[in-house]
């Protein structure tokens, strides 16, 4: 399914047109599911122009997933996304100062990152960090730098 879709571009706001063609679904659905999904609230400015995030464009893309690609009913894929913010939410809960020091370590990691790098390898960046900076202090220093190497790979693409 994401195959499909077009990469999203860098950039921090999208209007419902561009998420319309990025996401593969017209304007007025999204419109609609503005309504039948509470996660999804996109800025509104002058004239009641709607404004998308990128995080807001992923998700869209996932609502779609459930939707067209898995068969859900409305009712069944908003269940679904609650149940992902929960889960989401859980894992922030675990371990309440230790994520907080990951993601700051992870986005330092990042950081040095291209400004021109696309929002998917950033992301996988991201990520990857995550994991790197969540090595527990039993894990060997040889298995350490190796991932650190991937994490510097990732972010010279």
């Amino acid at each position: 399914m994401e195959n499909s879709l077009p990469s999203i571009p860098a950039k921090r706001y999208f209007t419902i047109g561009e998420v319309g063609e990025l996401c593969g679904v017209k304007p007025h659905v999204l419109r609609y599911w503005e309504q039948e999904f509470t996660q999804l609230r996109p800025v509104k400015r002058r004239g009641n122009r709607r404004y998308y995030q990128h995080h807001e464009v992923l998700m869209i893309r996932r609502i779609r997933d459930l939707l067209y690609e898995q068969g859900f009913t409305i009712s069944g894929a908003r269940n679904k996304m609650q149940e992902m913010m929960q889960s989401q939410r859980g894992l922030k809960k675990e371990a309440p100062g230790e994520n907080d020091l990951d993601d700051v370590f992870a986005e330092e990691m990042v950081s040095g990152a291209d400004d021109d790098m696309p929002v998917e390898e950033k992301e996988l960046a991201m990520e990857s960090a995550q994991r790197a900076s969540s090595f527990q202090a039993t894990s060997s220093l040889p298995t350490l730098r190796r991932e650190l190497m991937d994490i510097r790979d990732l972010l010279s693409i």
